[in-house]
């Protein structure tokens, strides 16, 4: 019997074997279970994972295989702010090529060192940080907005002088005026091509309102008491919360704690444990979007459904959700997952409600729909409960969190929460730093706001030092 293919084809496996660290195998298998803070359920079967846990070992899965690239669609969907931190752990210390779609901002200012922008069907691409890069945006919107408002100045005198050309022209019949006429008509139209609005720097923003039509004064809307979740293992015992009617409420805790079913029996309304004020009216937004949407219907449907008048009602409300006119006869099945929550968002703000039950309302939207989001949210005259592992939006526009531990709930001001949040996964100043940086933000759209391009100069010099030290 020959043995040489036999033994080449065994040196050519020991080869792939060393190639992959074969040796080293469990140790590399270890370290990425560090990261992800995973370690201590080694030895457990993925059955007993959450959802988040289980993502996160995906992700370990493929990267074990060192690919030479490596792509990743919204990886950040769902995780708790453990398991994102861990995800952050995990793509900042493999070592080769990662292509991530996110609109995450935690990770988007933490993990990369290139930006590829998809935006009005262009491709944009930064070298830097995700940080780095929205400063380049905002220097640009400066020098464009200057140059506008220099052209609309310089086009208003075209135009004068165009009209008083053309009056000449027609009645004195002088050539010489007509081609002085012809001259500043094209001069004219250079400036008006100048006007042209890059792509990446005006984007359109959906204008998301969040309407409640039964407004009343600061009392008692929801009361949770002796509230008890249990399916094979107790998961909340002893809840007592209440919620007053111009509450904004964050419910944080880890994946698999009971959330989102106690925010669907809040919704339900069939638990002795919960009572709501009577003048209180309730609309929900489900991370599950097959609960509040029909899959088959069209966006039409969906709407005439709810109690629509007309089409050309639908498309103008829909419009300020980032839809066009030519979606409405869509199957809702096939909309992105961000589209589909616009169109949650905009149907529990026509039921103008003045509670509302928000289950992870930021998950799969982009960053400027997010921001829009949580501007509506701020204005909203109602009370919301809402279930969000976004830190930001948080942040930005809650009063205060429910955090569930121990399998109970407690409260927590936002002032301590943002300090504990920031000592586990930031540095020391990064919350002073972040808030000065958007109090500047918000004085340069101002500035922009009035044309004041000196002041607004002025403060991005501001906000670059600001950013340096991020």
């Amino acid at each position: 019997m020959d043995i040489d293919p036999l033994l080449e084809k065994y040196q050519q496996t020991l080869d792939a074997f060393d190639s992959l660290g074969g040796n080293d195998f469990e140790s590399i298998i270890n370290k990425k279970l560090n990261l992800a803070n995973l370690m201590k359920h080694k030895n457990l079967m993925i059955s007993e994972l959450s959802g988040g846990e289980f993502k996160l070992i995906q992700v370990i899965k493929e990267m074990l295989s060192s690919p030479d690239l490596l792509i990743m669609d919204e990886p950040d969907v769902f995780l708790d702010f453990e398991n994102l931190n861990s995800l952050k752990n995990l793509i900042n210390s493999h070592k080769g090529t990662l292509l991530i779609i996110t609109h995450n901002r935690f990770l988007l200012n933490n993990c990369f060192n290139k930006i590829l922008h998809l935006e009005n069907m262009e491709l944009q691409e930064f070298d830097g940080r995700y940080i780095d890069y929205n400063f380049s945006l905002i220097q640009r919107k400066i020098e464009l907005q200057e140059l506008a408002f220099a052209d609309t100045e310089e086009i208003k005198r075209t135009e004068v002088l165009v009209d008083k050309l053309r009056w000449a022209a027609t009645n004195h019949s002088e050539p010489a005026k007509g081609k002085s006429l012809k001259a500043r008509v094209k001069i004219q139209e250079r400036l008006e091509a100048r006007r042209i609005k890059e792509p990446f720097v005006y984007i359109k923003q959906p204008d998301i309102r969040l309407f409640a039509d039964n407004i009343i004064e600061e009392t008692i809307a929801l009361k949770v008491n002796d509230y008890n979740l249990a399916f094979d293992d107790i998961l909340l015992e002893n809840v007592n919360f209440e919620i007053k009617s111009t509450d904004k409420v964050a419910l944080i805790g880890p994946n698999g704690t009971g959330k989102t079913t106690l925010l669907r029996e809040i919704f339900k309304n069939n638990h002795n444990s919960i009572n709501f004020n009577e003048d209180i009216e309730v609309a929900y937004l489900s991370q599950l979007q097959g609960e509040m949407l029909n899959d088959s219907n069209t966006i039409l449907e969906e709407f005439f459904e709810i109690g629509f008048k007309n089409s050309q009602e639908i498309i103008s409300w829909i419009s300020n959700y980032g839809f066009e006119e030519e979606v409405i006869n869509q199957k809702i099945g096939s909309l992105s997952g961000g589209e589909k929550n616009m169109l949650q968002l905009a149907k529990i703000s026509s039921c103008r409600a003045n509670m509302l039950l928000l289950d992870e309302p930021t998950s799969h939207l982009d960053t400027y729909s997010q921001i829009a989001l949580e501007k509506a949210i701020e204005n909203y005259n109602g009370c919301i409960l809402m279930i969000s592992h976004d830190f930001y939006s948080m942040v930005n526009c809650m009063d205060f969190v429910l955090i569930i531990e121990n399998k109970t709930i407690r409260k927590m001001s936002m002032k301590k929460f943002r300090k504990m949040i920031y000592a586990k996964h930031f540095d020391r100043d990064y919350l002073e730093i972040e808030q000065k940086k958007k109090a500047v933000e918000t004085k340069i759209a101002l500035a922009l706001k009035d044309n004041n391009f000196m002041l607004a100069k002025i403060l991005s010099e501001e906000l670059e030092s600001l950013i340096k030290l991020l």
